[in-house]
């Protein structure tokens, strides 16, 4: 077993007569009450007639799920196993066989675990002492920022809304497509990002927080990127020069004819790791654990 594996007594893979194909995702962190809130719509294939959907999640309250089919919009109802960190929602039809699409509401704890969804302190230049939303999944923990198909060979694309503070940066896997103001609060912005490659649920990384940046162009002409703490660019020079590197080479493979996705789950995979590496350098000063 790698580096930080465990595995669950009694564990059993989760059942294949639901799978999902693609993840539209929408999480508001609140970073005073150091809750979240979220909503996700999952399109899935229904491969047998099931009344039940089973997936992975932990410490997660789901408070409505439906499911849109041939049939019209069934709901669900909930139970959760938490030795398993699954949770089976069993609706009040069966699911035909075919493309659906479940949808969830849900919202859990920023929580002090330093995995899944969680706050990381950090001291702000003024001396105060504040909060940022940050995210570590492998192996097995995606599962606790949304109810998901927690297994590295269930794979689908990811379409990631975050809901954040206007003066906080928000940062995902993919380039941001559109920001906009909040619906009905002047003091929000609605960030949304790209579509991800078909990938696994670990390398999904999103992250609301303050942070300054530097950024430079590889050579073969790509913006390179890297955020850091604040006040902290030039400390991130380095990994500025890496990226570009690394941003360089995967072109190459890619020019060279491997697989179309397989620069993405490079990027996605760097992604990844750089939210990590952003927050374990606060993990020092972090008393809340």
């Amino acid at each position: 077993l790698g580096y930080g594996c465990h595995i669950m007594a009694g564990f059993r893979r989760l059942p294949s007569s639901v799978v999902p194909r693609s993840y539209d995702l929408r999480l508001h962190p609140d970073l005073t009450h150091l809750t979240f809130s979220g909503h996700e719509n999952v399109n899935v294939e229904v491969r047998e007639e099931v009344r039940e959907v089973k997936m992975n999640s932990a410490d997660i309250a789901i408070t409505s799920a439906t499911f849109q089919c041939a049939k019209g919009e069934l709901v669900g109802k909930t139970e959760y196993n938490v030795e398993e960190e699954t949770v089976v929602i069993t609706f009040s039809d069966v699911l035909p066989v075919g493309s659906g699409k479940l949808s969830l509401d849900f919202n859990g704890e920023l929580n002090d675990k330093l995995k899944g969804f969680y706050r990381s302190k950090y001291t702000h230049p003024n001396g105060e002492q504040r909060y940022a939303a940050v995210t570590k999944f492998e192996p097995t923990d995606c599962r606790r920022a949304f109810p998901c198909w927690d297994e590295p060979s269930v794979k689908a694309t990811f379409d990631i809304t975050l809901v954040a503070p206007k003066d906080r940066v928000a940062l995902s896997n993919m380039p941001v497509i559109e920001e906009k103001d909040h619906e009905s609060d002047p003091s929000l912005k609605v960030v949304r990002f790209g579509r991800s490659p078909i990938m696994s649920t670990y390398l999904v990384a999103f992250i609301v927080g303050e942070y300054d940046y530097i950024e430079d162009r590889s050579p073969d002409g790509v913006l390179v990127r890297v955020y850091t703490p604040l006040g902290k660019q030039e400390q991130g020079r380095f990994a500025m020069e890496v990226g570009g590197v690394i941003e360089t080479v995967t072109g190459l493979m890619s020019q060279l004819g491997r697989i179309v996705g397989e620069k993405d789950r490079w990027r996605n995979r760097y992604m990844s790791g750089c939210v990590d590496g952003l927050t374990d350098r606060q993990k020092d000063r972090e008393t809340d654990k």
